[in-house]
């Protein structure tokens, strides 16, 4: 039910303050008879809402909205389906996402046998191309990682490089190893490990920066595949109801990508990028970046924020902690790294971060492990001392595990803490790789949601697509019941549950606001983008474990669509002609 309130107080055409009354335009689109969440700061409710010039000029209860449709408005009766803001992907890697669609792609193969199965069939396929590229396949399949000779069985001499679903390690075949003259005596880079039999011999498993040496002599993807890559994409992103997202990791070719695209018309989602920062070179290469950012000036695209990674995985041991490592069954604990692979030493960092910070950039980290947490916030704080206050809206990505005396941190110096619920339940990385890694004790600080929000931080909602699944719905609903979609493993951690209002929230209001966009997105209000989704179910009316089922119908960026499933033909009503759609 609509309160009056809400209809008189949302009632308002805010394109023409000054312009005498009967004089205003009428909206060109109007939608009545929903169920319409607006996520606004009071979490209101409305039936309906109108649009003009792409920004939602009233909204409230449809007999209020209703008389506002003029000879020209198209007038949809959503038939009380229910509607949200659409959503903002504070994390994901479009561009390399689509790439990886047209390349071998393993990501939704299960099992060892398979997944070389798999491998062979890019290989028939591979149309003379020089090398076998791409990735996903998951570390839990191969307990104490692929080994080269089995990927040699099936590609023989074709140079083979297949990246894992975390993106951290890299499985390369022995045509591969001697491409990059990977032997024996290579020495590990810093902040990588080339993983090595009891002989010293490379197994054929790179780890982090060791990935980069045979990325160097891989065929290089052409601006023509970056570009078709990011179209894919963003018919992904769209389907399932994103229309605003932060790309975390853009290196140039890609920036190339967007700009193209975004000069033929074709951007359907807004792009804050993350420009790519190296780990291995000095402070100054922010001259490179700030020359990157004052290029890329497209509708809809900025360059305003900065990737940093501070560490690896827990997984693979190269995730930075503050205690050792516990070694798993059979393993000896790494003598060399028994905290893990820190991408920076803190000297190092807080120079970066302060000279980014000093430029105007938005810091966007990379953290898994305790020690890095603490490590970029220490950095944050100290550039805050050194350049004052500002707006920058730092974030600090992934946040698997935080030390509880730096939970209330995020709050106090307004960092973000940008999360990937979908990996917040007892799956096989966390009972077989993580929880044994880390032990009882620490294990109780894996993915601290509810901590978080308990403690006043900004909660944004991300994907990480490729490493997982795009679609917010099913990282809503792990955050919610902290188990897997099927629901065959119990609560993980219930405490860290977040209840439903604030995770759609972190889809919605936290990553507008991580993005600059919580003026014109986020939520649904008078004066703000027509940014919306129409769900095929009323996501407050079901089962929280039924949330991964329900499917976006229909997008709306900037009142514009840019989806809209085959099945959704709601009844309509088109005045003079006018379509309902589309446009």
């Amino acid at each position: 039910m609509i309160r009056p309130s809400l209809a008189l107080s949302l009632l308002m055409l805010i394109a023409g303050c000054a312009t005498p009354p009967g004089a205003t335009p009428p909206p060109e689109l109007l939608l009545t008879n929903g169920k319409i969440y607006t996520l606004d700061a009071e979490r209101r409710w409305a039936e309906a809402l109108a649009v003009r010039d792409g920004r939602i000029i009233a909204i409230g209860a449809t007999a209020d909205i209703a008389p506002l449709a003029g000879g020209q408005t198209r007038v949809v009766d959503l038939g009380g389906r229910f509607v949200m803001p659409a959503f903002h992907d504070a994390h994901v890697h479009p561009v390399s996402a689509g790439v990886e669609l047209g390349q071998c792609n393993l990501n939704e193969v299960v099992g060892a046998a398979a997944t070389l199965n798999a491998v062979g069939r890019c290989v028939e396929a591979r149309n003379g191309r020089p090398w076998i590229v791409g990735g996903g396949w998951s570390m839990t399949t191969f307990p104490g990682g692929p080994r080269r000779e089995a990927l040699d069985e099936v590609t023989g001499k074709i140079p083979a490089a297949l990246s894992s679903a975390d993106g951290h390690s890299m499985w390369v075949n022995s045509a591969a190893l001697a491409a990059a003259a990977i032997v024996k005596s290579t020495p590990d880079p810093p902040a990588g490990r080339i993983e090595r039999d009891a002989n010293g011999e490379a197994t054929g498993v790179l780890l982090e920066s060791a990935t980069e040496i045979v990325s160097k002599v891989q065929p290089p993807v052409t601006a023509a595949e970056y570009e078709t890559g990011l179209r894919i994409a963003l018919a992904q992103l769209n389907r399932f109801g994103i229309v605003s997202f932060q790309e975390a990791n853009a290196r140039e070719p890609m920036v190339a990508a967007y700009r193209a695209v975004a000069r033929q018309g074709q951007l359907t989602a807004r792009a804050r990028l993350s420009l790519y920062t190296n780990p291995d070179e000095e402070a100054s290469q922010v001259d490179r970046l700030i020359q990157v950012r004052a290029g890329t000036v497209e509708p809809g695209v900025t360059a305003g924020a900065a990737k940093v990674f501070l560490d690896g995985v827990i997984e693979s041991g190269t995730a930075m902690l503050l205690e050792p490592y516990l070694p798993l069954a059979g393993e000896r604990a790494p003598a060399a790294h028994p905290r893990g692979l820190p991408a920076f030493t803190d000297s190092r960092l807080h120079a970066l971060v302060a000279r980014l910070d000093r430029d105007g950039f938005q810091v966007h980290m990379h953290a898994i492990g305790d020690g890095a947490v603490r490590q970029g916030l220490d950095a944050i704080e100290a550039a805050a001392r050194a350049n004052g206050g500002g707006d920058r809206r730092h974030h600090i990505a992934h946040l698997e595990l935080i030390d509880p005396a730096d939970i209330g941190r995020f709050r106090s110096l307004g960092v973000v803490a940008n999360l990937q619920p979908l990996w917040a339940y007892a799956d096989d990385y966390i009972v077989k790789l993580t929880e044994p890694r880390l032990g009882p004790d620490r294990s109780k600080w894996l993915y601290p949601f509810g901590a978080l929000h308990r403690a006043g931080a900004v909660l944004a909602g991300g994907s990480d697509w490729s490493v997982s699944s795009v679609n917010p719905l099913d990282a809503i609903q792990v955050a919610v019941t902290r188990r897997a979609l099927s629901g065959a493993t119990a609560a993980w951690l219930p405490g860290e549950r977040l209840d439903l209002p604030t995770a759609l929230a972190a889809y919605t209001n936290g990553g507008a606001y991580v993005n600059f966009e919580e003026r014109v997105s986020g939520s649904l209000e008078a004066g703000k983008f027509a940014d919306l989704i129409v769900i095929d179910r009323h996501l407050f009316e079901i089962p929280v474990e039924e949330i991964h089922k329900a499917r976006v119908v229909w997008t709306l960026k900037e009142g514009r669509e840019v989806f809209r499933a085959d099945n959704f033909a709601p009844a309509a009503q088109a005045r003079r002609g006018a379509l309902p759609f589309g446009g």
